[in-house]
């Protein structure tokens, strides 16, 4: 029996033993990962130019793994502007100003905050792994808990998709 459960002859065998080992490799990739809280300079370690890092840029606060996009996000790509930060505005803007590369909403129109909230869900949330959040997210400005955050508050949050 070859490691799938058909009979093949060797040679067969042998590739289909090969294709079972990249499926289960593809399937343990997608695993969760433990989910943490990003502070600025943390985040900034993730920003495509180390070979062999991962990937990270936040979207309303929720820090994507976009390392399998690398040929968008990784270094000298086109969307490299994005990651290492919370490029929320950008997004938002469609926008690779380094100006609009920030977490701040104030001022987007109807418009751009509903590209937000369609990118967000149709291609981070659909595409690609949540491995945390920004601090900004829960934290106050001076670093304290903010004692009013409540998960279930947050737009679009939930907790079987996001933990």
């Amino acid at each position: 029996m070859s490691p799938c459960g058909s009979r093949l002859p060797w040679g067969p065998v042998l590739l289909v033993f090969a294709l079972c080992a990249a499926q289960e490799q593809q399937l343990r990739s997608q695993e969760p990962r433990p989910v943490r809280l990003f502070t600025e300079d943390e985040l900034a370690l993730y920003n495509g130019q180390e070979a062999g890092q991962p990937i990270y840029m936040a979207v309303k606060g929720v820090v994507f793994d976009v390392t399998s996009g690398k040929e968008f996000y990784g270094k000298d790509a086109p969307y490299n502007a994005l990651t290492g930060k919370d490029s929320t505005r950008g997004v938002a803007k469609m926008s690779l100003n380094p100006a609009d590369l920030t977490h701040d909403t104030a001022g987007l129109t109807q418009e751009e905050l509903k590209a937000l909230d369609d990118i967000f869900n149709n291609v981070y949330k659909a595409k690609y792994p949540i491995v945390g959040y920004t601090s900004r997210r829960i934290l106050n400005e001076d670093g304290s808990p903010n004692r009013n955050f409540r998960p279930e508050d947050q737009l679009h949050f939930n907790i079987k998709e996001e933990f």
